[in-house]
């Protein structure tokens, strides 16, 4: 009779001791970053939009290059008048390369500009941002996060677990103090 009873203060030690335990145990909140702009260029690598995007960034590249290679040749040939005292010449030269600087600030400045509206074109596709979003959830809710920030912006969050929302908790406190 005396085993059978400290079998059962055994067991119902244990059992409470189950029960309590997890009242102070404390959640560990796990956070995750995603970076949305490498997914997105994995995911549309070979749409034909990114293709667009990405023949027209190299065409600008290309007329970028060739008109600093035409602004190098001509600070070349300036030096060689100034060398050789040619002042006329020398002028002409600079009044060229000061239209071709002036041309090439302008251009840049327009095509990264074009560049940065079909960039925001390509991360502006709802259909794609609505799936990545649904799998953001499901990656973070299996792999245990309660919380996943955006790499690209600081303080951006893609997702978060209802259970680290303090939202209710606070509004309740600030009801009971005021």
């Amino acid at each position: 009779m005396k085993l059978n009873i400290k079998k059962f203060i055994i067991i119902g030690a244990m059992a409470v001791f189950g029960l309590v335990t997890p009242l102070f145990a404390q959640q560990i909140t796990k956070f995750a970053v995603v970076d949305t702009a490498r997914v997105y260029q994995a995911f549309y690598k070979n749409s034909a939009p990114v293709r667009n995007y990405e023949r027209k960034r190299t065409e600008f590249q290309n007329e970028i290059d060739s008109v600093t290679k035409e602004l190098q040749n001509l600070h070349t040939r300036k030096l060689e008048y100034d060398r050789k005292g040619d002042k006329e010449n020398s002028r002409a030269i600079q009044a060229q390369i000061t239209e071709k600087s002036n041309y090439l600030t302008e251009y840049t400045a327009a095509k990264n500009d074009e560049l940065q509206t079909l960039k925001k074109e390509l991360q502006n596709n709802d259909a794609f941002y609505k799936r990545l979003y649904s799998i953001i959830q499901s990656v973070a809710e299996r792999e245990g996060y309660s919380m996943v920030l955006s790499l690209q912006q600081a303080n951006a969050v893609l997702w978060y677990s209802p259970s680290v929302d303090l939202t209710n908790a606070v509004i309740y406190e600030l009801g009971l103090r005021f």
